[in-house]
């Protein structure tokens, strides 16, 4: 699987999204700088309600190694739309190259100080797409699991056990379950 060429440096924003330069991730991440990023959710619905397609992150990643979250997530490299940012990294995480119906959602802006001195601090779009169904080939370098999650499903694991959850994982949820309703 060809990996991301764009993907060691990110686009750094003010609060309104307006680009204010680029720098390396990990520097961008040790520094906190606000940059973009993006959450992909794939959900389908059921007749039991609506499922997402979660994916437990490889434990090797530079962060948040083994917690599970929405089904992609990344930034957009320089000159890169949201959009083919989100197609190429849904191809790199999941083998997800079937042409699919992204939406954009909500954005937003989040700051977490993580386990290992490093900070998320992105503007942070949504990006929805529902599906009836998906192949999906997990790259094991960035993805160690993957399955669909019923809305109860994650909103009970959420209250039960809170940090099997990336940083940013709950306010992705928060934003996106009024969408579909």
């Amino acid at each position: 699987m060809m990996l991301n060429q764009t993907g060691n440096q990110v686009v750094l924003v003010d609060e309104h999204g307006k680009q204010v330069g680029v720098a390396e991730k990990l520097a961008a991440h040790e520094a906190g700088q606000l940059h973009l990023a993006f959450s992909v959710m794939i959900y389908r619905e059921t007749e039991q309600g609506a499922e997402y397609l979660l994916q437990k992150r490889a434990m090797d990643k530079y962060h948040s190694g083994g917690l599970w979250t929405n089904t992609c997530c990344s930034h957009p490299g320089v000159n890169e739309t949201i959009e083919s940012a989100a197609k190429r990294r849904l191809y790199e995480e999941l083998g997800i190259d079937a042409p699919l119906p992204l939406a954009l959602g909500e954005r937003f802006i989040y700051r977490a100080e993580l386990d290992n001195q490093l900070v998320e601090h992105e503007l942070d779009q949504i990006v929805l797409c529902r599906v009836d169904e998906v192949s999906v080939y997990p790259n094991p370098e960035e993805v160690m699991d993957y399955r669909w999650w019923r809305s109860e499903d994650i909103a009970r694991a959420r209250m039960e056990d809170p940090a099997q959850f990336t940083a940013w994982f709950g306010d992705v949820m928060d934003r996106i379950n009024p969408s579909l309703a």
